[in-house]
């Protein structure tokens, strides 16, 4: 019941109060309020807040950066304009700012697609992998597939394989604007690169490119983006060889394309269907794409691609060439003709062929050179004194110098070819000492040429062996038995 009807009624304040079922002091103001002829309550007065002294200067800023600029950064320049709150009512402030400057800062309109005029195209990003997608905007067909990076070459390659799929060439492709399909930005409006173009001319259709820093412009393909990403990538994945990502890729692509579109209310492929006849016929051929990238041959005849490393023919030291990876091979081509072909390896790694280099690999040879006249005295005694200087600093023979220039002076006291050939026999039993060579000249012819170097009692007895440290244990040996013959005798 009406509150002042309900007092009329019952004659009084608590009456009223007790059938509408509030306060008498309500039932009182209300009534009062009939009596002076108003029914409508007076409006509040309005509420004043400590953020008003800088309510000013948060509208302004959040205007000048686009609703970006946050409550801490605002703190400095509200507390010198006045604002002696908290942070936390600013950031209160700073919210509403922004929700009101969102709400007038734009209108949208939606985007009403026409069959056969758009294609739109963007890149992703996930698990090490690179993402190409593609939507036809009308009947919202999906492509994508997986690459190793997002160069022009493979964006443009993927482009292709995208038309073909489609059966048909729309009228404008809209794409972000992503480094390898421009070729500069002038006044903010973006030059598509000469590849491009001449790629859009051969199939027909029309280059677009989206406003800077706006995503909303391009929301069918971002969307197509991150549902890949959660669905195929994260769903299906991870994937470590892109052969089966691609293969994962098609598949999936059928599955959502045969599935009702959630905005549409029909199938991607029963509207491509109606789309296609009035989509530009395909070319008969690929355009011929730019083959590869450019390297220039360092030093050791190899080009670097994706951080490994191939060989190419020595004689390309210093030249530019283009190498071009395809099927899992690396062609590497200078002045037009293929120099060089190898299997992608991974990064780090090295491919090298034999032939670039003239034949197999040789061991380095580190030849003695001579820096003192003893040196050059000692090596003058020909390959076998320098085969004999090479085995006696690698077996780290001590104080080597001053036995070279001993060498040297029995060289002068026996002769050349003696020495040569006390050298020869001294290396074969690894003594490089100038006493053992001076031990073998003066054995002379007598040494023979095979000397038993482990000693045995039958050995000892038969063979002549050269002083080397075991004529001792012999005499020693053949010592004891004398004595024990004697020991023998004296017994009988």
């Amino acid at each position: 019941m009406n509150i002042v009807d309900a007092y009329h009624e019952t004659g009084s304040y608590r009456g009223a109060a007790a059938v509408c079922g509030v306060n008498h002091k309500t039932v009182r103001r209300v009534v009062e309020r009939a009596a002076a002829g108003r029914f409508e309550r007076l409006p509040a007065p309005p509420r004043t807040r400590n953020t008003d002294v800088a309510a000013k200067l948060i509208e302004e800023r959040v205007r000048k950066t686009d609703g970006r600029i946050s409550a801490k950064r605002l703190l400095p320049a509200a507390r010198a304009a006045g604002y002696a709150g908290s942070a936390r009512n600013l950031r209160r402030a700073v919210a509403a700012a922004k929700a009101a400057h969102r709400r007038r800062r734009r209108i949208y309109r939606p985007w009403v697609h026409q069959p056969g005029e758009h294609l739109v195209i963007d890149w992703g990003t996930e698990g090490g992998l690179q993402i190409f997608c593609c939507v036809l905007a009308w009947s919202r067909l999906r492509f994508v597939r997986f690459a190793r990076d997002q160069r022009r070459t493979t964006t443009l390659r993927l482009l292709a394989e995208c038309l073909e799929a489609l059966g048909g060439v729309p009228a404008v492709v809209l794409a972000d604007r992503m480094a390898c399909l421009r070729a500069t930005t002038v006044a903010g409006l973006v030059v598509p690169h000469p590849d491009y173009v001449r790629f859009a001319a051969h199939y027909g259709f029309r280059c677009d490119f989206c406003e800077a820093g706006d995503p909303e412009s391009k929301g069918i393909v971002e969307n197509l983006v991150g549902y890949a990403e959660s669905d195929l990538v994260v769903g299906l994945g991870p994937f470590t060889d892109l052969g089966r990502a691609n293969a994962a890729a098609e598949r999936w692509c059928e599955e959502v394309n045969g599935r009702t579109h959630a905005e549409t209310c029909a199938v991607p492929t029963e509207r491509l269907m109606v789309e296609r006849e009035l989509l530009r016929p395909l070319p008969g051929l690929r355009p011929a794409l730019s083959a590869g990238v450019g390297r220039t041959v360092d030093r050791l005849a190899c080009v670097r691609f994706q951080s490994a490393r191939y060989s190419v023919p020595a004689e390309l030291v210093g030249r530019r060439v283009r190498v071009l990876a395809e099927q899992g091979q690396l062609a590497i081509f200078a002045d037009g003709v293929e120099v060089a072909r190898h299997n992608l390896v991974a990064p780090g790694e090295v491919a090298l062929a034999d032939e670039h280099y003239g034949g197999e690999r040789r061991d380095p040879v580190r030849a003695p050179r001579a820096r003192s006249a003893a040196e050059r005295a000692f090596l003058a005694l020909g390959p076998e004194a320098e085969a004999f200087l090479l085995a006696a600093a690698a077996a780290g023979t001590p104080r080597l110098t001053r036995e070279v220039a001993r060498i040297n002076e029995l060289a002068v006291a026996w002769g050349a070819p003696a020495v040569q050939k006390a050298l020869s026999r001294a290396r074969a039993f690894s003594r490089y000492r100038a006493a053992d060579l001076a031990s073998i000249l003066a054995a002379g012819e007598g040494v023979p040429g095979t000397v038993c170097l482990l000693y045995t009692s039958d050995a000892a007895d038969d063979l002549i062996c050269v002083d080397l440290g075991g004529r001792r244990n012999i005499k020693k040996k053949k010592h004891k038995e004398k004595k024990k013959k004697r020991k023998a005798t004296r017994a009988r």
